[in-house]
């Protein structure tokens, strides 16, 4: 069956194609090729995302990505380096550039960044995390709650302040967490929270994938890919930022020296269709997952149009065209 919507928005892009946007030296044109890679899958709108790195490597990475001029750019993602060190916690954030919130260092990247910055996952638990909080609302930078292990106060406190999106619910935390005391329940029973997920089939079980988004709801829940270089390009070795990374045959990308789970090879497409999958839900209720619940967590609307060809019966969107 051929169908049309908007243009898919992505909260969530490390890099893609075989280019990192976490990588000082890139050039214009490698940067232009992977976001017009990312078109081509019904990207219109992305937010390039930089990890934890130093102030330098950020505000490198951050010009570099903005010289290409390409109108995809919705502005970007700081994830990082506000976030929690505890292993798990950080995920393949690398410790040595994590630090507590302030003022003076998010004014001095959102500087570099041209005031681009336009969203922010950090840990709420950590010392300086609320006024940074405040000051990021009343600049109109939207607020993510991620990589943290705040408890249920910290996590209301949060949001008290401003804080409206989970950064990849369900990742980002230990592996073993108490059974009821943790920070994904905590976010999951916060109304004013809107869910953002990996549906790549690696981050999230299905049982839970499909818990998140009964829990949040359709207009709650965002689908993002937190694609990697290794997204769209052939298996094998890639960079996030200063981490080595592997791609493999089957979708996960870890780092180069263990199991962790660093970023994805996903694109929007097969995101949306393993939610139809897995939820057993009907592509027009999945489809603002990835185009108007991104946008309208930013205040912005979707850009464009993609026809597709989506086989129900196989839960396969094949993209045919993407116009801006």
């Amino acid at each position: 069956m051929r169908v049309s919507f908007p243009g898919f928005f992505d909260l969530q892009v490390n890099g893609f194609a075989g280019v990192d946007f976490n990588s000082p030296g890139r050039s214009v044109e490698e940067i232009q090729l992977a976001l017009g890679a990312l078109r081509a899958t019904g990207v219109t709108h992305c937010l390039p995302t930089l990890i934890s790195s130093s102030l330098d490597d950020f505000a490198a990475c951050v010009k570099e990505v903005a010289a290409s001029g390409d109108k995809t750019i919705a502005g970007f993602h700081m994830e990082g380096p506000y976030i929690s060190p505890v292993n798990g916690a950080r995920g393949a954030h690398p410790l040595d550039y994590l630090r507590e919130p302030s003022i003076d260092d998010f004014r001095r990247r959102q500087e570099a960044a041209d005031g681009h910055i336009v969203l922010v996952t950090l840990a709420p638990e950590l010392s300086g995390a609320l006024p940074l909080i405040e000051l990021l609302v009343k600049e109109d930078v939207r607020v993510a709650i991620g990589h943290t292990m705040a408890n249920g106060s910290q996590i209301r406190a949060a949001i008290s302040a401003g804080a409206m999106l989970s950064t990849h619910l369900g990742n980002g935390c230990p592996e073993m967490l108490h059974r009821h005391d943790n920070v994904i329940w905590e976010q999951l029973a916060a109304d004013s929270l809107r869910a953002c997920v990996i549906a790549d089939g690696h981050h999230l079980p299905d049982a839970v994938l499909k818990s998140v988004v009964r829990a949040k709801g359709l207009s709650r829940t965002i689908l993002v890919t937190d694609a990697t270089a290794a997204a769209a390009a052939e298996p094998g070795c890639y960079k996030l930022g200063s981490l080595a990374i592997k791609g493999q045959e089957n979708g996960y990308v870890s780092t180069g020296r263990s199991a962790y789970l660093a970023g994805s090879a996903l694109t929007m497409g097969r995101a949306v269709a393993n939610v139809a999958r897995v939820c057993g839900l009907a592509l027009e209720d999945v489809l603002p997952m990835a185009t108007s619940n991104a946008a309208h967590a930013l205040g912005m609307e979707p850009a464009g149009e993609v026809a597709a060809e989506w086989d129900a019966a196989d839960h396969r969107l094949v993209i045919e065209e993407s116009s801006d």
